[in-house]
């Protein structure tokens, strides 16, 4: 079983981050929508309450920190396409995309959203 649940993030501005969201979280599968006023969840595959999601809230005193949130790319292209991906919603690439030290394969991008919270999208073999 995929202990993975649920991310909930603060954004210090809906205005700036939702349309970024609204293109980027797509793209890794998240493609239900379930909004409410104070809360903008992005679901994956399934029915609730068992599937994953992604959800933002606005907190207007949010301030970004060292956190930083990683998904997995099936393959090297699928890092490259998700960075075009990134820029064109309006994120800020950081770094990359390209092989990393942490191993020979640790192919990645690091990026921010338009509220400064940051992400990394890598692909590695074993």
């Amino acid at each position: 079983m995929n202990p993975y649940s649920h991310i909930d993030l603060r954004v210090s501005n809906f205005s700036e981050a939702l349309p970024f969201y609204e293109k980027f979280l797509p793209e890794l599968g998240f493609t239900q929508t379930y909004h409410s006023e104070n809360w903008k969840v992005f679901a994956g595959e399934g029915s609730l309450p068992s599937l994953a999601y992604f959800a933002i809230t606005e907190e207007a005193s949010h301030k970004p920190n060292g956190n930083l949130i990683g998904f997995w790319a099936n393959d090297r292209e699928e890092v490259d396409r998700l960075a075009q991906i990134v820029q064109m919603a309006g994120g800020k690439i950081t770094s990359g995309p390209k092989l990393f030290p942490m191993s020979p394969t640790y192919y990645a991008f690091y990026f921010e959203d338009p509220c400064g919270n940051q992400y990394e999208i890598v692909h590695r073999l074993n």
